[in-house]
């Protein structure tokens, strides 16, 4: 039987407190995934890298006379020059679907982006604060950066209908 899944409590109202913890948790997030991101892209052109150099050697190497003269090596040869050029395909194909180098760059400005909002926010005088306007601008960074994550990765368009900014 699964665990039961923890229900996150909505608060009895909006304070400071959590426009500012909700704030901190989607800065948060979006630095985790940047470093997810670059870890990912880092090791993806590496391996690109690396393989390209590879399966040129190694097919360079296929034709020389000594592997040549060697059966075992020959069919070692041929085996491993195709294997590792559709390896190096099927990564292309992955960098080129998921856009790591993309994603990551647009995280961490996502999160840089939230970092000086909240910053805005605390440096406003609690009596000048106006929450409701602080949801909508910290929600529309989110959406914005959410509809550009799925247009450069799934190449769709959405077009969701968004209600009016609230008055000052």
């Amino acid at each position: 039987m699964a665990e039961k899944e923890k229900k996150q409590e909505l608060p009895t109202q909006i304070d400071d407190k959590y426009v500012l913890g909700l704030y901190d948790s989607k800065i948060s997030y979006y630095w985790r995934a940047s470093r997810s991101n670059k870890s990912a892209f880092k090791s993806y052109r590496t391996s690109t890298i690396v393989l390209g150099a590879l399966v040129t050697l190694i097919s360079s190497l296929a034709a020389a006379e000594f592997i040549q003269g060697a059966p075992f090596l020959r069919t070692v040869f041929a085996v491993v020059t195709p294997v590792i050029a559709a390896t190096l395909t099927i990564m292309n194909g992955m960098g080129q679907n998921f856009q790591w180098g993309a994603t990551w760059r647009d995280m961490v400005v996502n999160a840089t982006r939230l970092e000086r909002e909240r910053d805005r926010f605390l440096a406003t005088p609690p009596e000048k604060r106006n929450l409701e306007k602080e949801l909508y601008k910290l929600n529309t960074i989110v959406l914005e950066e959410t509809k550009n994550f799925f247009e450069r990765v799934l190449d769709s368009d959405t077009r969701p209908v968004e209600k009016e900014e609230p008055e000052a």
